[in-house]
């Protein structure tokens, strides 16, 4: 009897803590493709040391300084920009989802066409969004010019 009633404490422990596929912090456990998730995984942790303190872990940005990239559609509309924006930077004026941020977003020139494709992949891939694996190959495509707006 004890270790019946043991094993539903734990069982329900357990559950508890079990990752939520709703969950803002663990976008990872909607996507179900392997392939996707090769590039994800890594990606969740650069975005996580490269991004997310400005952006938030959850992408919802800070406040009217720092524009989300959870359901934005400045951030939604263009992978390319967004690729662009992250190595070179941006500075000046953008509008999402209404409102219009300016605050400068700095360059990230150390960052690899690889570490950009796992970091794209993981953020496209995120937040109700399955836009499926970004390679490297397209982000060095996407570095070669700018983008049409940018």
């Amino acid at each position: 009897m004890r270790l019946l009633a043991a094993t539903l404490i734990f069982g329900l422990f357990s559950a508890s803590c079990a990752p939520k596929a709703s969950s803002g912090e663990n976008s990872l456990a909607q996507i179900s493709d392997a392939k996707v998730l090769q590039f994800a995984i890594p990606g969740k942790e650069l975005y996580e040391n490269y991004c997310a303190n400005c952006h938030q872990k959850d992408g919802t940005g800070l406040g009217k300084l720092i524009p989300p990239l959870r359901d934005a559609d400045y951030f939604k509309a263009d992978i390319h920009r967004t690729v662009w924006i992250m190595k070179h930077g941006k500075a000046g004026e953008i509008l999402v989802n209404g409102q219009v941020y300016n605050q400068a977003m700095p360059a990230n020139p150390n960052l690899s066409p690889l570490d950009l494709a796992q970091i794209t992949t993981y953020l496209y891939n995120s937040w109700g969004m399955n836009e499926g694996v970004i390679d490297a190959p397209l982000v060095e495509q996407y570095l070669r010019n700018p983008p049409a707006e940018n």
